[in-house]
Parts: structure tokens; sequence; C-alpha cells
């Protein structure tokens, strides 16, 4: 297996420790729904770096398979986690008041800016596929998951 599915597990388990032992659980929770479905389209790219490694070719032929299944609900899961994390974003808000100077608002609001930019640029290489795109929608990711971990960590 690649490492991303054992830090994507770790990033989720621990998230899901902070859920409950959490003192606001339906904005926690809101969240932890919003994170499970950025891992799961996250988990598409430890599947083709799974599938790019040396693996037994037989192995590489069954995440093919499942990554190409999976591949026509990608956008829509990816859209589903935008709502869902945007209606994180406002219950926290309305919780704690839009203050920059507290860090978790901060990094939430930071990684909201970088799953927007993910969006529009999944949607645009749906529209018109290209090489930059690809890397910056990557690029995106990665950088999200690094801002998510950060988030979850405060």
């Amino acid at each position: 297996m690649n490492k991303w599915f054992y830090f994507n597990f770790l990033l989720f388990s621990f998230a899901l420790y902070k859920i409950i032992n959490g003192s606001h659980l339906l904005v926690s929770f809101i969240g932890g729904l919003g994170l499970f479905f950025i891992l799961f389209n996250w988990t598409r790219h430890a599947m083709f770096s799974t599938i790019r490694s040396d693996i037994p070719r037989k192995t590489k032929i069954k995440y093919a398979k499942f990554s190409k299944r999976v591949l026509p609900i990608h956008k829509w899961t990816g859209m589903t986690a935008f709502i869902i994390i945007i209606f994180h974003a406002y219950l926290a808000i309305n919780l704690y008041g839009f203050n920059l100077s507290i860090t978790k608002i901060f990094s939430g609001m930071f990684g909201l800016i970088i799953l927007t930019g993910i969006v529009i640029f999944g949607w645009l290489r749906w529209f018109k596929a290209s090489y930059i795109k690809r890397i910056i929608h990557l690029w995106l990711g990665l950088l999200l998951f690094f801002v998510i971990v950060v988030h979850v960590l405060i």
C-alpha cells in the first residue's frame, strides 16, 4: 500500500478522536463528514501513486479497475465535500465569529480557499483537460491535505 493510505487513515482517525472528544459536536461532526469526502477523493491519488509504484501487475489492475469505477463520482463527491465544508464554516463562524486572529478560523478559511481552487480546477479539467490544470489540481490537493492536518491538530 502507498504511504498516502496510511496518512489518510491517521488523519481521519485523529479527526474522529477529536470529534468524539470535542465540545461542539455538530460543528465537528459536519467538519468530519466533509473531511471524509475530501479524503475519499484524495485516496484516489494514493491509488494512482500505488499503480505507478513497483508492485505486482495483478494489484495494479485491481486498483485501476476500482479507480475506474469511482471516477464518475469523483467530481460529485468533491462538490459534496465543498458544500459540507461551507456549511461547517458557516456553523463555526456563527459559533466563534469571523476572527482571523484565531488560528483555527484562519486555517479553516485558508483551507476553504484552497478547496475552492481545487473544485474550480477540477471542473475546468472536466470541461477541457490539460497538463497544467491537472498539476494545479494535484498540488492544491496536496496543500489542502497539509492545511487540514494543521486545522485538525489545532
